[in-house]
């Protein structure tokens, strides 16, 4: 029998329609009660709990129906602990949410649960924002995809002679066509002196076969993309409000932004409020942008998932673990049966495998690392190596322990030629060779361990 090291939990099973809250035997005649999921219940479900003298509370990541009662429990002044399903093991035999909530409460009152990363409630509100806002993006390129289709069906080759038909050629001439303009020599009027097709090439793709039901499909499309750019210029307002409500309750940093690393205008689908100067002060200091790959709206995607306070986790490698972009070792016998990564949807991690795409054509030191493991063992396992070595960066930056500066592509290939020298001659020797250098005559002898 395990010793009860936090005797005053509850384990709740959270559901849809109905929550099912389990507290000590001892604390109650009917320990395991069932409570709907209304607001008046979930109010009456936290009361029941404070009655019982239950000071922490264990709960499973069911889908979003933890978020109200993790909330109203938080108000409250009770432990939460969010607790990833993957770490629950049911007892073998029967399963129910009555048995599901008293194992939940079981293990965590002997000590055997942990609680998942959770940031304060301005970085989550933060985070609901840059969530709703990737939820507008994608739905403007459904959009944008069902009207490539429209334009294909009447053999409007718009796609191949524009890099976007979102772009300014783009929406001019969707928008003449919806409007009813057929003729291909008005509509290449609209061609912007930065498009690389010529007018006659234009001409030649636009001269298809028009029918109602795809014109109609084609408008509506084009409206419901309009609508996704509208509410897409309002997320931002909000956002940018947030931001400077949050930054506003930070002290202001000792020294001023940084000049950027490489100026660039925000690419089609990024925020256009300034970005950099509230996350300079969010992080006391610490701009983000100067580590290679990390752009200001990246950086702001990633305080949104990871927070500003590094002391959640211990080290860098608590943090590159959290992220599953560390090594998941499994020894048996003394004999390494698997080091894979784990699998995970981390948004986090994701944000840094993108950042490292970013970085492969490079030429800084990370760009040069990436490109060294690629040919080794391939790209995807170079990418997850490049990006958990850009999660220690970003994690000694983020505790004040690093000020990023690159090296640069040919220092690290300096760097490593002067480490494969450094072993070579051990090599040699291993092999029954010797290395002579051929310029003095040297035999190159194996250093010592």
């Amino acid at each position: 029998m395990l010793d009860r090291l936090n005797p005053s939990v509850a384990g709740i099973d959270c559901g849809a329609a109905e929550h099912y809250v389990a507290v000590p035997p001892d604390r109650d005649p009917t320990p395991v009660q069932s409570f709907p999921t209304f607001t008046s219940d979930l109010l009456r479900l936290a009361d029941w709990i404070m009655a019982c003298g239950v000071t922490s509370v264990a709960m499973e990541a069911t889908g979003v129906y933890w978020i109200p009662i993790y909330e109203i429990l938080e108000e409250r002044g009770v432990e939460v602990l969010l607790v990833n399903a993957r770490h629950l093991k049911n007892v073998p035999g029967r399963k129910s949410d009555v048995s599901d909530c008293e194992w939940i409460r079981e293990l965590h009152s002997v000590g055997l649960l942990r609680a998942s990363f959770r940031p304060t409630d301005a970085i989550v509100a933060l985070r609901g924002y840059l969530r709703h806002r990737q939820t507008i993006v994608e739905s403007a390129g459904a959009f944008i995809q069902r009207m490539q289709k429209a334009l294909v069906q009447m053999n409007l080759q718009l796609p191949l002679v524009v890099s976007d038909i979102t772009g300014v050629t783009g929406l001019r001439i969707l928008r003449d066509i919806v409007a009813g303009q057929r003729d291909p020599e008005h509509l290449a009027a609209h061609r912007d002196y930065r498009c690389r097709a010529t007018t006659a090439e234009i001409v030649a793709a636009l001269t298809g076969h028009c029918r109602p039901e795809h014109l109609f499909a084609l408008q509506q499309n084009l409206e419901a993309f309009d609508l996704c750019q509208a509410q897409l210029a309002a997320c931002d307002r909000a956002m940018e409000t947030h931001v400077q409500t949050f930054t506003a309750r930070v002290a202001a940093p000792s020294t001023p932004v940084p000049a950027p690393r490489v100026p660039k205008k925000p690419r089609h689908n990024e925020p256009r409020f300034e970005i950099r100067t509230p996350l300079h002060q969010l992080t006391g200091g610490i701009d983000l942008t100067q580590i290679d790959g990390i752009a200001p709206y990246t950086a702001l995607k990633l305080i949104a998932k990871i927070g500003t306070d590094m002391t959640r986790w211990p080290t860098a490698k608590h943090f590159t673990s959290w992220l599953t972009l560390a090594p998941k070792n499994k020894i048996s016998g003394g004999r390494l049966l698997s080091s894979r990564t784990q699998p995970s949807a981390n948004r986090a991690a994701a944000i840094l495998r993108m950042a490292v795409m970013g970085l492969s054509r490079t030429q800084t030191a990370l760009g040069a690392f990436y490109r060294r493991l690629a040919a080794r063992i391939g790209k995807p396992q170079a990418n997850t190596a490049t990006a958990r070595k850009l999660a220690i960066l970003v994690y000694r930056a983020l505790k004040g322990e690093l000020v990023y500066t690159d090296a640069g592509a040919d220092a690290y290939d300096r760097h490593q030629r002067t480490r494969a020298l450094r072993r070579l001659p051990q090599r040699a020797a291993t092999l029954g060779f010797a290395l002579v250098n051929r310029e003095t005559g040297e035999v190159l002898s194996p250093a010592a361990p």
